[in-house]
């Protein structure tokens, strides 16, 4: 299709013309875009397609961030404090919000790359805020729904890699720091998360694959926490999909992480037992974005010329 997304990657019908013509057998949705759709999941499923990600009911379920923390609490992996579900009138969230202490964060329940997400300090802000983060969230995702966290000033941002077949086997491939970011996103990440606590990183991996197990996942996913300086960490959300970052795990541990995606949504059993996952020396990736040099603002386009920093 042409360049537009919602002409090409995001044109269902056009995809699904594509396969029939090449007679494909299977759908990589890549990183974006329809890779957490679980509508395009189940298409895929009664076209007889190999969708190649996790089952419909898990992108679903952990799509819906307010059902993904109450289906990890199932299994006692802790989360940020916050509201018991969606918030809908602001004097409400005004009330849950003082419970919980500001600064607070109100999110979009099937947000994500920070949209629908606002940070509040005071309670003479928050109602501005709230109404919005609501608006922002019905626009950009087709639904007003909100919750409500606890705001760390201070926190790291650490995930952890997982993967998961169709045969109840889960293991981890370690963990990633994606603290440094702007405008919620990421802009460095490293494998694996430095002076993080060795008590600290294998409670972590264990929440991780807790998480997924609770949820009967069965293909690549990210689990992602908040690691806060008193020494205990929570859990965001998880990513049902390959994440850009994907690579720095896949530097320390020697393991194609695509390839075993592939062979999961074939039906095969993980090639690895944890015991047999290698986390050798240390990786890091920096995103390059094309922005305007003044306003920072996304500015697309050709390039013209291209100089790398030397050293």
């Amino acid at each position: 299709g042409p360049p537009p997304g919602a002409d090409s990657y995001l044109n269902v019908p056009a995809i699904l013309s594509a396969i029939e013509i090449t007679d494909a057998d299977a759908v990589h949705p890549g990183y974006g875009f329809l890779a957490e759709n679980a509508a395009f999941a189940e298409i895929c499923a009664n076209y007889g397609v190999r969708f190649i990600g996790p089952s419909s009911e898990a992108i679903r379920l952990m799509g819906d961030k307010i059902e993904a923390r109450r289906a990890v609490q199932k299994v006692k992996v802790p989360v940020v404090p916050g509201s018991d579900g969606a918030v809908v009138e602001e004097e409400e969230g005004l009330r849950v919000a003082k419970e919980i202490g500001f600064p607070v964060i109100v999110k979009a329940a099937a947000g994500g790359g920070g949209r629908g997400m606002k940070i509040v300090h005071s309670p003479a802000s928050f109602i501005n805020a709230f109404l919005t983060a609501q608006s922002e969230a019905l626009s950009a995702f087709g639904v007003p729904d909100v919750y409500i966290e606890k705001y760390f000033d201070i926190a790291r941002h650490i995930e952890v890699q997982v993967m998961g077949d169709r045969h109840g086997n889960v293991i981890h491939l370690g963990d990633r720091d994606c603290s440094i970011q702007r405008r919620h996103q990421k802009l460095i990440e490293e494998s694996p998360a430095p002076a993080l606590p060795a008590r600290v990183r294998n409670r972590l991996w264990k929440a991780a694959v807790d998480a997924a197990v609770g949820v009967n996942y069965d293909s690549v996913g990210t689990v992602e926490f908040l690691y806060v300086p008193d020494g205990e960490f929570h859990f965001l959300e998880m990513n049902t999909r390959i994440q850009v970052e994907h690579t720095v795990t896949e530097m320390v541990t020697g393991i194609d992480i695509v390839r075993e995606q592939i062979r999961i949504a074939d039906g095969k059993k993980l090639r690895y037992a944890q015991k047999d996952v290698p986390l050798r020396g240390h990786a890091i990736e920096v995103r390059i974005n094309a922005e305007d040099p003044e306003t920072f603002l996304p500015f697309p386009g050709p390039i013209q010329t291209c100089i790398f920093p030397g050293g």
